[in-house]
This record gives C-alpha cells, structure tokens and sequence, in this order.
C-alpha cells in the first residue's frame, strides 16, 4: 500500500506543478467581432442606411500571466463615455474573470460609427425625449456577444514567450489642426478634410509621426500586433455606410500581409491632430490615406524587436483620477435646456454633457492605465487628448517603448493643455471640452507615476 500511496501523492504532486507551470505561462487571447450597426439605426450623426466590403470591428486582446487578466478593446466607434464606458468594462471584467480596473476599452473615433453613453440616454428618456444617437439597444446586444467572445478567448488563450517592439514614421498623413496666428492665437482649424489651399500649405505643425508596434510572439510565431498612430481617422463621412475608414483600410492591408496574427489598431492622442493637410475631402483619398498608414506599420513591422519575457516582465498598474470640470458646465442651464427642448442642447451632446457633469460632481475618477510588457510601456487614457501629451510620456522614458491609446472613456470629449483654452479654437470651446485647463498637471502627474519603475 505504501508504493502505491507514494505513487498518487507522486502524480498528484506531478499534476500540481504542471497545473502551476501552465498558470505561471504567458498567454494572450484573441477577440474579434462585427461591430457594425443594422440598417436603420443611428450613428453618431446619421442613420444607417446601406453596408460596406468593410464594417466595423470590436478587437482585442487578454493579457494572461500569474496575476489576475487585462483585457485591451479597441472599437470602430466615434465613442463610448460615460455609464455606457462603465458598462463595457464591467462586462468584459466578469467575462474575463478579472477585476474593472485591469479593463481598457477605446474607440477609434470613425464618424460614420455609433456612438454609446448609456448615461446620456436615460438622461434623455427620463425626460420623454428621444435618445436620437444615444438609442442604445444595438450596443447592449454588440455588448453581449463582445462578453461571449472574450470569455472565449480567455479559455483559448495562446502561449506568447516573446515581445516585440518597433515604429516607423508615417510620411503624409497627420497634421496639427490649429493654425496659428503671429499673435499665439488660433486663427483657424484644418479639419481632417480641408478644401482651402491656403490651408492645407501650412506645416504640418506639432505631430507625433511615429506609429507604435508592440506585438507578441511564440518563440517565431507572431500571435497578436497592437499598433499606435495619433490623428483624428476621417477622410470623409455622413455617407449613411458604416466604415472603418482610413485606419481601418490600413488594419485590413496589415490583417493580410501578417495573417497568422490578429491585428488590433489603437487612436493615440489625436485631439488636435487631423489628415487636413494631405486630404481635400475627396473619396479617392481614403484609399491613399490607409496605405500611407499601413506602409509605416510595414516599415515598423520590419524595424521590430523582439525581447525574451516571462510572467516577472507582465505588469499592469492604474491610477484613477478626478478630471477637473469645465466652468462652462451648468447643471441647472442644461437641465433647462433640456425641458426646453432647445436644439443646442438635443443636436450638440447636450445630454452627454450633463452625464459627464453629474458623475464629475458624485465623485466619479477615471482609471489612467499602463500594461509593461519588457520593455514597453502602453499607456490608456481617455477622451479626445491632445498629441502633446503623447509627445510628454514618450520623453519621459526615451529609454523605454512607450506607447499611448487615447479615446477611452469619452465623456471629458476634447482634453487640452493648459495653455490651449488660452489660444482659441474649435477643441477648447465650452461646447468641445468638458474639463478645466487644470486637467494638464493631473494627467501628466499620473502618467509620470505610471511609468516611473
């Protein structure tokens, strides 16, 4: 009897560190899926009304080691703020089984794409008015499958042993949209489609031009490839078509050119950031846009490096923040405006507003979050943010490889720096941005804390 009982503690114990080695193994999980509203629902601006070869994609990854899982989303939608920003991450937490805070979900930013504030939608049918865009029955049902599949991809997550980093310039995409005048002040916007020549002459401003690659390997395999590029995504839209637009041309010629890998494309800090110096708004330019894009994620995919890591390189850590509000924001004035039923209040996101506003003042923080992964750095952070908050982080660690998705939680809309609700233009106004120029010294003081070691 006592062979045989050294035998079963034997196996069991046998069982247990391989059960533990398997645990202790970097994997990574897939998710992708159609994302693209029916005919007949809203998008942000206009109702669906035809289909196109490329719709609308929900991707990501979950990130597996010893520690709990973080889930990356990234959406083809104009936003996802607010209760609806909370409802994604929530739900993809549990369908994970990880925590909230360890859950990053963007959107892109595309135009002719949905927009989701669950917030801003009672707000509105709590008064008897219609949600209009804020309708949210196709993002609970887009929201249901999105939970589905990341379960799945927990279950059937790969094995990955090394990391991969590289960038590249990409030659005449972005431009900065404020165009200023010799006394500091902005005297006009190129909007990512601009017909004026004048316009279009001017430098191409302050950019980041580098699009970011981290991307992870099994041994020479590639399993998944994240990448970063800073720019508003619109070529042209109100087309009544569901699209991807430029970035999303860029990820499908990517898709195709590395398939065995899933390819999962993040807006960095794009705020003040737009195609309007190399795009007149004609059609033909979102196919020379997206391959612009996608040759810089080439020639980044070519310049990569890869770095042995184990489950001691995988960290993630948050630091949740209270975003200053804007002094232009007034409870009691939006509520009249609401009972009013005034346009400016119902057709410029009135009511996205005034969640914003009313989670602010309840004690509301938003989760500033940073994946390291050897030697990368990939920052999450919200709203509509300025590129010099990019260009900040990345000079803070030049011995790092750092990389920032901007476009998480929606609601503070356009993020300046201080000094720009000083110098004018369209992104600062009291309609565009939510927050108070104080917002700078916070941000940059939890992304200062974040990617210090």
């Amino acid at each position: 009897m006592i062979p045989r009982t050294r035998f079963v503690i034997g196996f069991l114990m046998w069982a247990w560190v391989m059960v533990v080695s398997v645990r202790a193994q970097l994997r990574v999980g897939l998710f992708d899926i159609d994302a693209t509203p029916p005919m007949g629902s809203r998008m942000a601006y206009d109702p669906v009304t035809n289909a196109w070869d490329l719709g609308l994609r929900a991707r990501g990854v979950v990130v597996m080691g010893t520690d709990r899982p973080v889930v990356l989303c990234a959406v083809d939608w104009i936003g996802i703020g607010n209760e609806g920003h909370d409802a994604f991450r929530q739900q993809l937490a549990a369908a994970a089984g990880t925590t909230v805070d360890r859950v990053a979900v963007h959107s892109l930013h595309q135009h002719d794409a949905p927009e989701c504030d669950f917030g801003a939608e009672a707000i509105l049918r709590e008064a008897g008015v219609s949600p209009w865009n804020y309708e949210g029955t196709f993002a609970r049902e887009l929201l249901g499958r999105l939970s589905n599949a990341v379960s799945r991809a927990a279950l059937q997550a790969r094995p990955f042993n090394q990391v991969g980093t590289g960038q590249a310039e990409v030659r005449e995409v972005a431009s900065n949209r404020r165009i200023f005048g010799p006394d500091g002040k902005v005297r006009a916007v190129r909007y990512t489609a601009t017909t004026d020549p004048a316009l279009r002459a001017e430098p191409e401003g302050v950019i980041d031009p580098m699009v970011s690659l981290v991307s992870f390997w099994n041994d020479d395999r590639p399993v998944a490839v994240l990448s970063y590029y800073a720019t508003h995504p619109q070529s042209y839209y109100r087309t009544g078509v569901a699209n991807p637009d430029f970035p999303g041309i860029a990820r499908f010629l990517r898709q195709i050119a590395v398939p065995e890998a899933l390819h999962v494309h993040f807006n960095g800090a794009g705020g003040n950031i737009g195609a309007g110096k190399y795009n007149d708004g004609a059609p033909a330019n979102r196919r020379i846009l997206g391959e612009r894009l996608a040759d810089g994620m080439r020639r980044a995919w070519d310049a990569t490096r890869r770095e042995p890591v184990t489950t001691n390189d995988l960290r993630w850590r948050f630091e949740p923040v209270a975003l200053p509000l804007s002094r232009h924001l007034d409870e009691d004035r939006l509520v009249a405006q609401l009972k009013g039923r005034e346009a400016s209040f119902l057709t410029a996101n009135g009511a996205g507003r005034l969640a914003w506003l009313r989670r602010s003042k309840s004690g509301h923080r938003i989760d500033i979050g940073c994946l390291a992964l050897g030697r990368a750095r990939i920052l999450h952070m919200p709203g509509e943010l300025f590129v010099e908050y990019q260009l900040a982080a990345k000079a803070e660690r030049k011995d790092l490889f750092v990389a920032m998705a901007a476009y998480g939680d929606y609601g503070p809309y356009y993020i300046g720096t201080t000094v720009a609700y000083t110098e004018g233009g369209y992104e600062t106004e009291p309609r565009s941005s939510n927050v108070a120029p104080e917002v700078e010294p916070i941000l940059m003081s939890a992304v200062r804390k974040l990617l210090k070691d």
